[in-house]
């Protein structure tokens, strides 16, 4: 059945569990017992296209040459399942429409967000030189540039190649990595120049 929908979603569609299981030719039942609801049937779908991904881990101390070693592994995975990560999408933005509607009933969400784990441990050496609230904007900044709506963005919008698409991706992160650096440093300069400025003038 996974590789049912697997094959159904790299068409660019988004089955719902009968349709799969009209596809691989199984009981309804049989099928809702794995896969209870569509939202449930995507993210499995997901979690396989994402594959190498989910387990992607780096022994560097550095975050930058982490962070590149995320993206390399991840992007051009991401584009191999360009369709299956569009469609899941796709059900993402219509489950939120519907939700604010008011329509989307029992209905489980469909749930992303291992981008977010992933951000964090390549950016793990950081964690300790940045503050909290700037640790946190680095990444969700680079979460624009990790995932799907990259693909988006630089393939459909801008016209780029999957290896043009990567080296945007690396080029920006590195850049969001040293400015959140460089703004840490300096903050951190000002702050001390303040301090020993305030004590000169008690003194």
């Amino acid at each position: 059945m996974l590789d049912t929908a697997t094959r159904l979603m790299q068409a660019g569609a988004i089955p719902s569990v009968s349709e799969v299981a009209e596809a691989a030719e199984v009981s309804r039942a049989t099928a809702y017992r794995y896969f209870p609801s569509q939202a449930a049937l995507v993210q499995a779908v997901v979690d396989e296209a994402l594959g190498p991904i989910l387990s992607w881990r780096s022994r560097s101390t550095d975050a930058e040459r982490r962070l590149a070693s995320l993206l390399d592994t991840g992007m051009p995975r991401i584009e191999k399942f360009e369709a299956t990560f569009k469609a899941a999408l796709k059900l993402s933005l219509e489950q939120w429409a519907q939700r604010h509607a008011g329509t989307l009933g029992e209905e489980p969400a469909f749930a992303r967000g291992h981008r977010k784990e992933l951000l964090a441990d390549a950016l793990a050496p950081l964690e300790d030189r940045l503050e909290p609230q700037a640790f946190a904007r680095l990444k969700q900044s680079l979460s624009l540039l990790f995932g799907v709506e990259a693909l988006v963005v630089l393939k459909d919008i801008w016209g780029l190649d999957g290896d043009e698409t990567l080296a945007v991706a690396q080029w920006a992160s590195r850049a969001l990595v040293r400015s959140a650096v460089v703004e840490s440093t300096s903050g951190r300069g000002g702050q001390a120049g303040k301090r020993a400025q305030s004590a000169r003038r008690i003194g």
